[in-house]
């Protein structure tokens, strides 16, 4: 089948899935005058404050360990003038995406594994986001962003397409040797990427969180000079070499040479990232209560 066929493919099957969650408004109104160089933090307050609650958690997340404040913030317009307008945005992507999938039924397993390995694909990619600049900058906030949203296929296949997750888990239990979008593929004729990458487009998320989510396992496939997928990459292997026990380590996988050298970063660099990640992974507390997890 060809790529087009496929894209096709996919287009239709999440077309036809009921009930697809979506961002909130607010998060489309952020997007829309973020772009804008003249927008000032009273104004992304003034957008923030018709949604109560995504304000709430706005200013939980910036009060945080993870950001690690010198300072309380009692303010979204404060928050924006401490933190960034960027930061702000992918903020406000992070509390939505983390609400968006409550109360669905799915295999609360699965649901504890997934968000944790989101969390710590995207602390470990902010993380490189601040290290690796030998092929320009990746702002970490955005880094972080694409971490937690570059599975979010999986979760799309466990919510909304309950038949053919079973039928990719039954064959995932009988075979440790493929990576999982590859059992995906055989079985169903597409993998969570590409799901991901076509709910992206629906979401209208920015090209580069798409990038991430599209070429998170082959970034060398995407056009862009955008290091983002790259990122994602390494990021998500050194989580799973991380964080998987024994009985896991099948799904680990391995970073091909090309792909390191690309970034300019070798095993000593990939050991170092994967003991800050320990110590930073703990600072995510708050992303993990947001998720449901304690």
């Amino acid at each position: 089948m060809t790529t087009v066929a496929i894209n096709n493919k996919v287009r239709q099957v999440v077309s036809n899935i009921r009930n697809l969650p979506t961002p909130p408004i607010v998060f489309h109104q952020i997007q829309r005058v973020i772009s804008d160089p003249k927008v000032s933090a009273a104004q992304i307050a003034s957008i923030l404050s018709e949604d109560p609650a995504i304000s709430v958690k706005v200013l939980k997340l910036t009060n945080s360990a993870f950001y690690g404040l010198a300072q309380e913030v009692d303010s979204v317009k404060q928050a924006v003038v401490i933190v960034g307008i960027e930061a702000i945005k992918n903020l406000v992507l992070s509390a939505s995406v983390l609400d968006m999938f409550k109360g669905e039924d799915i295999d609360q397993e699965f649901q504890e594994k997934y968000w944790r390995h989101s969390l710590a694909v995207a602390v470990c990619a902010r993380i490189l986001a601040r290290k690796v600049r030998t092929r320009g900058m990746v702002n970490p906030d955005s880094a972080f962003s694409g971490g937690l949203l570059h599975d979010v296929g999986k979760m799309i296949l466990s919510c909304f397409l309950q038949k053919e997750y079973e039928c990719f888990s039954e064959e995932r239990l009988k075979d440790k040797e493929c990576q999982t979008y590859e059992v995906e593929e055989r079985v169903l004729g597409y993998n969570h990427a590409q799901i991901g990458a076509i709910l992206a487009v629906q979401w209208k998320l920015p090209q580069r969180l798409n990038e991430a989510i599209s070429f998170h396992h082959h970034p060398q496939l995407n056009d862009s000079d955008d290091p983002i997928a790259y990122i994602i990459h390494v990021a998500n292997y050194t989580a799973k070499l991380t964080f998987y026990d024994s009985d896991e380590q099948y799904l680990v996988g391995t970073l091909q040479p090309q792909l390191m050298d690309y970034l300019g970063i070798t095993h000593a660099d990939i050991e170092g990232f994967s003991e800050r990640l320990h110590e930073e992974y703990l600072r995510a507390e708050t992303f993990m209560k947001m998720a449901g997890l304690s």
